[in-house]
């Protein structure tokens, strides 16, 4: 077996890379928005395709993962997700836009469900509390995809440059990093429903995980807009939103290992329910962009260690083989990452968007309530 800092290695690259790709998108969708002339509703039904490509992705990359290894399953799929990258720069119709969004949605998440896979596996070959480092890197690369995209607007680079020049320079990096001699397991056949949704004490886990990809999933999409729309950030300022908040989950998942050892998952998870709770009322409550960035910061630190519990609990469920229990996860957790913003778009479109950053406080609370479900099953 390879040495446990080369297996770590190879697995940050893809969540490193998986991250970059949707943070690159996420800078840049203010342009993406004014190019095309979008409404908050419009844009929140174009949003809605991508979840809903995540969604029907997942009980299919489940059943490849447990059926030819993890590890084959996401190299592929990182080269397909980069190539829908630079597809959303090329729509030049909401039509285009809503298509091209659904391949990104169903690359993102398939990624989703395979790396996290391949991630329990080497958590569990080593016997260490490797998963919130693991997902640090997903923010990470998420961090500095959003700042590429503040480079990119202070450099006049087009949406379609500076797709093609970060997507480009991020997927070669991270296949580079990722060649290592790994065998994942393999199930000759996978059993389950067709659909991906969790059974038992996996839905609690699933109910979890989506609370907190609800404020993830806002926060990627539409903290860009928050800050220019409604407290007046010029678009290189209103770029940093994601990126402060990338920062602040980065951190956090690095020290994750350490604290869940020290106070246990269930203890972890309700006191960044309770940070997360507080950044979105500073958020609601911003009138400048200070404020709203200090609440952004918040949420990365409350929603950092949610998701690597999550899919740490569904990897060692007794019951249910890693990649099915993964993906029903998933359809609940990383549905709510991509369903999230659709849904600000919503309600923004009725009320505003700062109330609609509010819906998030309520969903933070009832992450406190349902982190029993994340204990480690015996």
């Amino acid at each position: 077996m390879i040495s446990v800092a080369a297996a770590w290695r190879a697995v940050t690259a893809m969540f490193a890379l998986n991250g970059a790709l949707f943070g690159i998108w996420a800078s840049r969708i203010p342009a993406v928005r004014d190019h095309l002339t979008l409404s908050h509703e419009e844009l929140g039904y174009g949003l809605l395709f991508m979840a809903a490509g995540a969604v029907c992705s997942f009980p299919v990359t489940g059943r490849l993962t447990d059926r030819f290894g993890a590890v084959s399953i996401t190299r592929i799929i990182a080269v397909l997700y980069t190539f829908s990258l630079v597809l959303l720069a090329l729509a030049d119709s909401f039509t285009l836009l809503a298509a091209f969004l659904f391949l990104f949605g169903a690359f993102h998440g398939s990624m989703d469900v395979a790396m996290n896979a391949w991630a329990a596996e080497v958590e569990q070959a080593y016997d260490k509390p490797l998963m919130s480092s693991f997902h640090a890197m997903w923010s990470l690369g998420a961090g500095l995809g959003a700042i590429s995209g503040f480079a990119a607007v202070q450099w006049d680079a087009t949406v379609l440059q500076h797709f093609l020049v970060a997507g480009g320079v991020v997927v070669a990096l991270a296949l580079a990093m990722s060649w290592v001699q790994w065998t994942s397991r393999r199930a000759e056949q996978s059993q389950g429903a067709v659909f991906a949704f969790p059974s038992g004490v996996l839905i609690l886990v699933g109910f979890t995980a989506l609370c907190g990809a609800l404020g993830e999933g806002a926060v990627a999409d539409w903290s860009a807009l928050f800050l220019r729309d409604v407290t007046g950030a010029a678009e290189s300022v209103a770029a940093l939103g994601y990126a402060v908040f990338s920062v602040a989950m980065v951190v956090c998942r690095l020290a994750g290992g350490f604290l869940i050892a020290r106070v246990g998952p269930v203890a972890a998870a309700r006191g960044g329910g309770v940070f997360a709770a507080i950044g979105v009322f500073c958020v609601v409550s911003a009138g400048a962009a200070p404020l709203a960035l200090v609440g952004f910061t918040l949420m990365g630190v409350g929603y950092a260690v949610i998701m690597p519990l999550a899919f740490s609990r569904a990897a060692n469920d007794p019951n249910t083989p890693p990649g099915q229990a993964i993906a029903s996860v998933a359809t609940l957790g990383y549905g709510g990452l991509l369903i999230g913003p659709p849904l600000i778009g919503f309600l923004a479109e009725l009320l505003s968007l700062r109330m609609a950053f509010g819906v998030l406080l309520p969903l933070a609370v009832l992450i406190v309530v349902c982190a029993g479900a994340l204990k480690r099953a015996d």
